[in-house]
């Protein structure tokens, strides 16, 4: 039975975005091999990408370009060749490569990939998304990268949570960037 998880970059003051939707805070800084590493790392895990329709646009802007191919080829081919499924009420149609778009009710659909046999499924960004199937309890873990820089306002993966979600700290990795992995499941 696949699994959901959440992969998203967060501010230390706890922002996945800033107010405008701006996320460049997530990918400036100090390089670092190792972190790079574990990025494309994750990237060839496989799975299903899950998006809401901001992230979806964000994405879809920049993984199918020259650019990204050149800048990141490791990640930029498996986000390309990756399965997504972009959950909108407005999208008309998708472009880009191997996404089917869901108008309809997206805990229902996520309840049957859950459900059928297939690969594991991540959502990256999408804090709508993440917000909405929290309080359904479909997300399985939260894998969460605290960048170490602080925007003073923004959005949270969690807006319009209205009950505890007691999480256990499963992985942590620290790296010399300052960015510091942290990964939970909820507790039962």
């Amino acid at each position: 039975m696949p699994r959901l998880g959440v992969f998203n970059n967060v501010t230390l003051d706890g922002y996945f975005a800033g107010t405008n939707g701006d996320i460049r805070w997530a990918h400036g800084g100090n390089e670092d091999a190792e972190f790079n590493e574990f990025v494309a790392g994750n990237a060839k895990a496989g799975g299903v990408l899950l998006f809401g329709r901001i992230t979806y646009e964000l994405m879809a802007r920049y993984w199918p370009t020259p650019e990204a191919a050149r800048n990141d080829p490791v990640v930029a081919d498996r986000m390309n060749g990756l399965p997504k499924v972009v959950f909108s009420r407005t999208l008309t149609g998708v472009s880009w490569s191997n996404t089917k778009l869901v108008k309809g009710d997206m805990g229902a659909e996520v309840r049957r990939l859950k459900e059928a046999p297939g690969e594991d499924m991540v959502i990256l960004g999408s804090g709508s998304i993440v917000s909405q199937l929290t309080q359904l309890g479909l997300i399985d873990e939260y894998q969460v990268v605290v960048n170490p820089v602080v925007i003073g306002q923004g959005r949270t993966m969690f807006d319009g949570i209205k009950e505890k979600l007691p999480l256990k700290l499963t992985t942590t990795r620290t790296f010399g960037n300052g960015n510091v992995f942290l990964c939970y499941q909820p507790i039962a």
